[in-house]
């Protein structure tokens, strides 16, 4: 039997792995893009309009445009943000988005493939065996590669296998149900708002969401703690907000990582992305836009790799990654460890987010995916804010 070769093996079709499966395929590459059925990621699905741009998603794939957000103190306290003229945040269905990607890919020349990955193997061939199963308890198939990129999510098998330290990734669970949505409800939903509840009774170190999908939304709820009850925290979100009755749709849970990986490649033949390599933004559990990104990434140091034979190529996925994004990384980490861990910060962290300066640097950054320069000024009086509230002088607005 003639043995099979791709170029590159990627696994894990999600928006990551997809993204790089496309820009790989489209440089004219032999690519397999290796993905579990029916698996869908519980996600709020908000994407910036920079995403469409930047990776050529039409805007027909949105169900809807929220135009504002609201934070939810534990007091009950409710601030909303306007996005103003500067944009909106997209909203997507993963089962849909997702699958809309694979399709491009396949399109662009990669091989789609629905297996579950088991292991890497190596011997005197020239490049690693990937080893996969065709469904649970199948047939056990080999197919030689070049390079296997590892998009198989936060508790990626491929990293755990070929990447030191991968097995000690750090996450939040999060667990979400899509419903049926309301036209309105009198306790406060609204179809064109995402609502972000910082209340420890809801999510002792994280925050439960409900943002709108059009005829559907998202309820879902973060937390690290194991012991937290994600399904009740779900189900008291429903009752509070008349949302009990709807038809529940679908449910989900995964994990999704709290920090990057110090290290994404073996330094040999393996690379990891998305959710795999930690790439979901802290405090706000933002990871679309973040995971592409670091797919097109990995897609180049791949594609360099391919070319040269070199794997320090590989090693610049991580480093061209973090000159991008590390900073908004860290910050947001910051505030998460800061901000989230008891009531009473989260009250001022909500009274904050009722600052002119706050709303327009947050929705500038969120919008253009990087730390806004443009005003000097706002930044010193945010910062000036930022330390009262740090130090407890400045009163909780009631």
């Amino acid at each position: 039997m003639t043995e099979e070769f791709f170029d590159a093996v990627v696994v894990g079709g999600g928006p990551s792995g997809a993204t790089a499966a496309c820009d790989l395929a489209k440089a004219g590459h032999k690519i397999l893009l290796l993905d579990k059925a029916g698996r869908i990621k519980p996600c709020g699905g908000a994407v910036p309009p920079r995403l469409l741009a930047d990776f050529d998603v039409p805007e027909s794939l949105l169900v809807a445009r929220a135009r504002s957000a609201r934070m939810i103190a534990p007091s009950d306290r409710k601030v909303d943000m306007p996005v103003g003229v500067i944009g909106y945040v997209g909203m997507v269905d993963r089962d849909v988005f997702d699958e809309w990607l694979r399709e491009r890919a396949q399109t662009a020349g990669a091989e789609r493939r629905t297996g579950i990955f088991e292991r890497v193997e190596r011997d005197d061939g020239a490049g690693p065996l990937v080893c996969y199963r065709e469904g649970r308890g199948g047939e056990l198939r080999k197919v030689r590669t070049k390079v296997v990129i590892g998009a198989d999510g936060a508790r990626s098998a491929v990293a755990r296998q070929n990447i030191a330290g991968a097995e000690n990734m750090k996450c939040v669970f999060a667990y979400h149900e899509i419903i049926r949505s309301p036209a309105s409800t009198k306790e406060g939903f609204d179809g064109d708002r995402c609502d972000v509840f910082y209340q420890g009774k809801l999510s002792p170190d994280f925050y439960a969401w409900i943002f709108p999908h059009g005829e559907t939304a998202s309820v879902g709820v973060g937390s690290a703690n194991k012991g937290f009850s994600l399904r009740g925290a779900v189900k008291t979100m429903r009752g509070d907000l008349g949302l009990a009755g709807c038809e529940t749709v679908r449910t989900e849970g995964a994990p999704i990582p709290l920090q990057p990986l110090k290290r994404w490649d073996n330094g040999r033949d393996v690379i990891v992305a998305g959710d795999a390599a930690g790439v979901v933004a802290p405090a706000s559990g933002e990871g679309i836009y973040y995971a592409m990104t670091c797919g097109r990434i990995a897609a180049i140091a791949a594609n360099d790799f391919i070319v040269t034979g070199k794997p320090a190529m590989l090693r610049r996925a991580r480093r061209d990654f973090m000159r991008l994004h590390g900073r908004v990384f860290w910050i947001l980490g910051m505030m998460q460890r800061f901000w989230y861990s008891s009531d009473k910060r989260r009250e001022r962290f909500v009274e904050m987010c009722a600052d002119p300066d706050v709303q327009e640097l947050t929705w500038q950054a969120y919008m253009n995916k990087r730390l806004v320069r443009a005003k000097p000024m706002a930044h010193v009086r945010i910062f000036l804010k930022d330390c009262a509230h740090l130090l407890g002088l400045r009163p909780v607005a009631q």
